[in-house]
């Protein structure tokens, strides 16, 4: 497990990598207001909780991800700004 802090927009985010086997991984970028997530990870559930989620699918490394665009997101993250389709970056931005 790679847990590591990385700077993107002047700020600073979790970034969280867990290698399951040699072809699949686990993926996230946490910030202060909620997270981006692989699909792995149930939006369902994060729907439940009132988390800040969005998914991301396709990805096997950090870098993916911030080259990603969203693909599902919780209904607080709508309320942040957040689109369907929305460049990672962007929502980054709004995750800070």
């Amino acid at each position: 497990m790679i847990v590591k802090d990385i700077e993107i927009n002047k700020s600073i985010f979790k970034a969280v990598h867990i290698e399951l086997s040699d072809s699949s991984n686990l993926l996230m970028i946490i910030g202060s207001k909620g997270y981006i997530m692989c699909g792995y990870l149930n939006i369902n559930t994060a729907q439940k909780m009132g988390d800040v989620a969005c998914i991301v699918t396709g990805v096997k490394t950090i870098e993916d991800i911030l080259n990603s665009k969203i693909v599902a997101l919780t209904s607080n993250a709508q309320k942040l700004g957040v689109e369907m389709g929305m460049a990672v970056t962007e929502v980054l931005k709004k995750l800070s």
